[in-house]
This record gives structure tokens, sequence and C-alpha cells, in this order.
């Protein structure tokens, strides 16, 4: 009974440091879309976007899927932590060449905006900072580190939101200094993490085949499921840029934009469940514990979605003014696959945890599919409207054809997952009365 309160004190405290690292990733984030909206209008955020999707879709190809791997090996006590800090340096060495010539490549050809040199440059500049960020992410998620692993994540956010003020409202740097701001939060992360982990020593001429072998092995796999699931959120950006309009795809973007942060919310315990589930003993009954967490994030999402769905004219003329009011049509179209797909986000961290990557893609790869062609479909005519609608069908056929899958492979009944029950507000009532101890004690 004891150790039971000690490892639920234990998660509470994660919660609690996690929900602040959101937080703070969403405060800034948000501040950041406010300031290209108001400063650069529509056009010029389409442009941004335009530019930006090559590099989010290389991250999952760059990373090979290390982060996930080394979380994985260090929970199993597979390889000392050293030697995975060398293969870490060895693969990120490659990992940044090759992304950032194949990235800038695909820009130059590919993206309308592909004509600029000097943004192409900049918008590949942060590919070797976030990748060695991300890699070092899983050297903290394997020991159960996690705030130091949510600095990683707020603290980028943050340099990323001072650097868009100075250099967009200040310097009027335009699009430019969106740009430059981009590349100052992860340098900044990536220098920090450099010193704080002694990564000087791991750049050896010792290569460490082994680790490195291991790590791709499994990496790979989580790249290639990573890698499908990001084309499942960024193809309509790919699609928009090619077959309709840069104030098109820059109204898309901010509507987008607020998705991505109620997407925080299952992200929030996704965090914790994959590095307990790395080192969970006993798979079934995690995969339990999973479930309320899943039943936890609907209600949240639900409610929330309410609100935006009700409010979202309102909300998105506060934030971006009203030359972005078309984003609230995409945003309203767009939430209903959302709430759905909470299903998927949850639950697959319970899967990639235990080294199991790939299921994902028994859902994704349908659903990427069906996405392309009703985007090719949708997006002549309707624009963002059109690549909107085309997401939420397909995030709805991920989000059921996962549930089923993810039921079969940790042997639990459907029903077993939706349906509500009284202990699924344990961890509320036990956050209430870890809020009220803190608080009384700091009276």
């Amino acid at each position: 009974m004891k150790s039971k309160k000690l490892l639920m004190h234990k998660f509470i405290k994660d919660l609690l440091s996690v929900m602040l690292s959101k937080a703070g990733i969403i405060l800034f984030s948000l501040g950041r879309a406010i300031i290209t909206a108001r400063w650069l209008g529509p056009e010029l955020n389409g442009t941004i976007t335009a530019l930006a999707v090559y590099p989010a879709l290389f991250m999952t190809i760059g990373s090979l899927g290390v982060s996930q791997a080394t979380t994985f090996y260090i929970g199993k006590g597979t390889f000392n932590i050293e030697s995975i800090k060398r293969g870490i340096a060895q693969l990120w060495l490659f990992s940044t060449i090759f992304s950032f010539i194949v990235c800038f490549v695909l820009i130059k050809e590919f993206s309308s905006a592909g004509n600029n040199i000097i943004l192409i440059l900049l918008a590949t500049l942060p590919i070797p900072f976030n990748l060695f960020n991300t890699y070092n992410s899983g050297l903290f998620l394997g020991q159960n580190k996690i705030s130091s692993y949510n600095k990683i994540n707020w603290l980028p956010a943050f340099f990323i939101f001072i650097f868009s003020v100075l250099l967009i409202i200040v310097f009027k740097y335009s699009i430019y200094g969106a740009l430059m701001a981009a590349v100052a939060g992860p340098l900044f992360m990536a220098s920090y993490l450099f010193l704080k982990n002694d990564f000087i020593k791991s750049f050896s001429l010792k290569i460490e085949y082994k680790v490195i072998k291991s790590l791709a092995s499994l990496g790979v796999v989580y790249a290639i499921s990573l890698l499908i699931i990001n084309l499942n959120y960024k193809a309509d950006v790919v699609l928009l840029d090619k077959l309709s309009t840069p104030y098109q795809l820059g109204i898309y973007s901010k509507g987008v934009a607020l998705i991505e942060y109620l997407w925080e919310i299952p992200m929030l315990f996704s965090t914790i469940i994959f590095a307990r589930s790395a080192v969970s003993k006993d798979g079934e009954a995690f995969s339990k514990k999973v479930g309320h967490l899943l039943r936890l994030s609907i209600i949240a999402i639900g409610s929330i979605s309410i609100i935006l769905m009700l409010l979202s004219k309102f909300i998105i003329q506060l934030l971006f003014g009203e030359a972005f009011l078309p984003s609230a049509q995409v945003l309203t179209l767009l939430l209903p696959g959302v709430l759905l797909l909470t299903i998927f986000k949850v639950l697959n961290m319970d899967l990639a945890g235990k080294g199991k990557p790939w299921v994902s893609m028994k859902a994704m790869v349908p659903a990427l599919i069906l996405n392309l062609v009703l985007n090719f479909l949708f997006i002549p005519k309707y624009g963002a409207n059109g690549s909107a609608l085309s997401s939420t069908i397909s995030y709805a056929m991920a989000a059921l054809l996962f549930l089923y899958f993810y039921a079969k492979e940790v042997k639990v009944r459907v029903s077993d997952i939706l349906y509500y029950s009284n202990s699924d507000f344990d961890i509320i009532k036990q956050f209430i009365i870890s809020g009220k101890q803190k608080i009384q004690k700091s009276l």
C-alpha cells in the first residue's frame, strides 16, 4: 500500500512537471504565432509554413527514432549510458549531414518558396540543433528524469519567442526575422545540453558498432512509423503548397496552430507513459492504467473542443486579427478528427514504450492514403477548408483502426479501454490533494 502511494506521488510529481513544461510550450508558441500573424499577415505565414514542412518531416527521418530507441535500451539496461552517448554522437554527425542536404534540395525543387536561397538556408539551419536535442531527450526519458526532459521541450520555445519579439517587432526583419528566431531556440538548447551532458568526450574515434546497430535497427522502425504519422499531419501542408496559394496555406496554418496546442494535452500524459512503459515489468497492468489516462484525455480535449467550436471566430480574431478570420472554419472542421485522434496519441506511446512502434503503421498507412486522395480531391475546390475536412476524415479512420489493433496487441477489450469507471478519477483526486498539501505547506 505504501509503495503504491509512493508510485502515485512520483506520478503526480512528474505530471506537474510535464504540465508546467507543456504550459510553457503553449504560451511561448502561441505568443510567437500571434506575432507572426499580426506582423506578417496570411501570405508570409503561408510561406513560412511551406518552408518549415520539409525540415519538420526530416526531423522524423533524420532522428532515426534514436530518442525512442535510447529510452527503450536505457530503460531495459541493455547498454551503459557512456556507450550510448558515443553512439548518439556518431549517429548525429551522419544524420545531420544527410538531413541538411536532402532537405535543402527538397525545398529548392518542390516548395513554392524555393527560389530564395537565403530563406532556404534559414529554414534548414535548425536541423542539426533540433536533431541533437531530440537525441538527448532519450537519455533523460530512459532514466525517468522527466523534469530534465521537459527543459528540452519548453526552453527552445521560450528562446524562439524572445527572438521573435526582437527580430520581427523591434528590428522589423519580417520573414527573415521569423526564420532566424526559429534557429536561435534550438541553438541555445543544443549548446546547453552539449555542456550539461559533457558531450565533448562522446565524440570519439572509437566506433560503437554494437550500440549504433541496435539503436539504428530499432530506431529505424520508430523513425518509419513516426514518418508515416507525421505525413498524416503534414501531407495537407505539402499539397496546399502545391495545389493552392500562400494565402490559403497561411489561413490553414493558424487553424492548425490551435489544434497543435490542444494536442499538448494527450502529450502531457504520453511523455510519462512512454518512459514508464519502457521500464514497466507488468505490461498488461500498465496498459490498463493507460486506458485510465486516455479516458481523462478525452474528457479534457472534448470539453475544450466544444469551447473552441462555439467561440472559434472570436478566438481567431482575438489572437491573430481579422485577416485570419477564415481560419475559424478550418479550426471547426479539424476539431472532431482531433478529438478522435486523441485515442491514437495516448495509446501509441504505450506500444512505442514496449518497443512495438510498427503497430501504428497498420492504422496510419491506410489513413495516409485516404488523406492524400481526399486532399487531391478537395483542395482545388475548397482550399484550406478542403484540406481540414480531409484531415478530419483520415484522423477518424486512423483512430478507430488503431484502437482495434491496440486492443488485440495488449489483449484488452475495446469496451474496457473506452468505458469509464470511478477509479478513472483517482488521479484527479490525488492531484487535488497533492496541490492542497503544497499550498498548506507554503502557508
